[in-house]
């Protein structure tokens, strides 16, 4: 076997950036957790299905993180396809080739699905397959064959190498990055798939499911966490871009603060109405509603933490 000694994933509910955080930690890149989410607009995103399916947090376009992680100093080189396509099995074998290398080269690597569909650091090869590190495999498992990457019912595959790049400044990459929070929240366009909203309409879309008592149970709950933990990120990332900028245009940046901690708060009351895993919570009539009003005050918050976007923007342009 070969491996990358101490390459594991960061346990976060969004393993997608759980695998790009260990991935720069073991390249020896000082990026906090809160610039790896807001510097790449993830701590923005909200993403929901007409019935809170639990593929919320993952089934969306994000190639811009790819664009935007190059400001804070890291490229990702992508092979990606779908199981039904012509060259598909060719795609699985580019990828297992790349990665064998990447890692005799001392890159890491992270792939989609090696387990459950989740994001997963890869820290070594063997003959037959991957070694990996991700949700429900925290301390490491192996080998998935290489030939069953990608084979799922959902069939998409996705390897990933991570290589180190010199950051942009500082002004640049929250100008850019709050730029794209506003674009998903308002115009997301070929960003999201069809049945799936952003910004106030997925608030929206959310809270019918629930009044409707058409909620996944396992959504709700998967949803709930990790959306909460990128508002958490959101208002962290503000401050550190705060401090960053020396304390320019400090007004706005307190209030977009305090905007999207008031969401932050309000979405972790919803991890605690509706923990993970879920069980009979949906049932309760009760807890919907409640889950409801927090929501509501979630939306409202992020309203006006958007409009602070759109302010800073401005200042920043």
């Amino acid at each position: 076997m070969k491996e990358l000694i101490n390459l594991r994933w960061r346990p976060l509910w969004t393993s997608h950036l759980g695998c790009l955080k260990g991935c720069l930690d073991y390249l020896k890149k000082d990026v906090s957790e809160a610039w790896l989410f807001g510097a790449t607009a993830h701590a923005f995103i909200l993403n929901i299905h007409e019935v809170v399916c639990p593929s919320g947090p993952t089934a969306w376009r994000g190639d811009f993180l790819f664009k935007l992680g190059r400001n804070i100093g890291f490229t990702v080189d992508v092979v990606d396809a779908w199981k039904g396509q012509d060259d598909f099995a060719e795609k699985q074998k580019l990828a297992w080739d790349n990665t064998r290398q990447a890692i005799d080269d001392g890159y890491p690597c992270y792939g989609w699905e090696l387990k459950i569909p989740e994001f997963y650091v890869v820290y070594g090869y063997d003959e037959a397959g991957y070694f990996y590190s991700g949700p429900m495999a925290d301390n490491g498992e192996g080998p998935l064959l290489w030939q069953k990457l990608g084979t799922s019912d959902i069939g998409c595959l996705g390897m990933y190498r991570v290589r180190a790049s010199e950051p942009a400044g500082d002004v640049h990459t929250v100008r850019v990055a709050l730029a794209t929070a506003v674009k998903f929240a308002e115009d997301p366009g070929e960003w999201i798939y069809d049945k799936y909203r952003s910004g106030t309409t997925g608030y929206n879309l959310w809270i019918n499911a629930l009044n409707e008592n058409r909620a996944h149970p396992w959504g709700m709950a998967y949803n709930s966490a990790v959306w909460a933990e990128c508002r958490h990120f959101a208002a962290e990332f503000l401050k550190e871009a705060r401090n960053r900028l020396d304390g320019c245009l400090s007004a706005l940046f307190d209030e977009a603060i305090e905007h999207y901690g008031e969401t932050g708060k309000q979405l972790n009351h919803l991890t605690a109405l509706f923990p993970f895993p879920p069980g009979e919570e949906l049932k309760d009539e009760n807890k919907r509603a409640a889950a409801v009003k927090r929501l509501e005050q979630a939306r409202d918050a992020e309203a006006k933490g958007v409009e602070m976007l759109k302010k800073l923007l401005l200042e920043l342009s």
